[in-house]
């Protein structure tokens, strides 16, 4: 019996790899190993290809192409931004579920997608992330957690955390942090 395990198509959310500069590579590693679907812009596709990354989907405006193209990678037209035609791809072809690698983390560039699917951004040694009310998750005393603009949430409550600043909180204890508010969700993140 072979102990290799059988992925079914879209069980795995979707790579999204706008940027990779300064992204640690045990960090891609791990995010590669189911592999994923991949999908890039054009300006970084010859770099992945040289990297050895398969990539599976180049966004670009309709009639620009890579001088080669790897066997299986499509073309998907991107003559709005890379970043809405990622999400056009997504949501056409019903994934679940996209990471998404990036320079930099704006939520409001993100909050209509994390309404359709679950989406995790890492952006600037974070993991940034949607949640609905009632979310609660373990982490290790002293870890550091943003709550992205926490005076515009609407009745937010907060369990297992101390402020450190306008939205950065600390773990209190080994434990259960939990946020509840009124919204329909908030992003918040992690430090990698």
């Amino acid at each position: 019996m072979s102990s290799h395990h059988i992925v079914r198509e879209k069980q795995e959310p979707a790579l999204l790899i706008l940027d990779l500069d300064g992204f640690d590579a045990e960090n891609l590693g791990q995010l590669l190993e189911w592999s994923p679907v991949i999908i890039v812009p054009l300006s970084l596709y010859e770099k992945l290809w040289s990297m050895g990354i398969k990539v599976d989907v180049i966004l670009a405006p309709y009639g620009e192409a890579p001088i080669q193209l790897q066997e299986h990678a499509t073309m998907f037209n991107a003559q709005t931004n890379v970043l809405d035609a990622a999400f056009a791809y997504l949501i056409k072809e019903t994934f679940p579920a996209v990471n998404v690698i990036a320079a930099e983390f704006n939520p409001i560039s993100y909050r209509a997608i994390a309404k359709q699917l679950d989406l995790v951004v890492f952006a600037q040694g974070w993991k940034n992330f949607a949640v609905k009310s009632g979310f609660q998750k373990w982490k290790a005393a002293h870890e550091r957690v943003r709550i992205h603009e926490p005076t515009k949430i609407s009745n937010l409550k907060l369990g297992g955390l101390k402020a450190l600043g306008a939205d950065e909180f600390l773990t209190a204890n080994d434990g259960f942090f939990s946020l509840s508010f009124d919204d329909d969700l908030v992003f918040i993140s992690e430090e990698l």
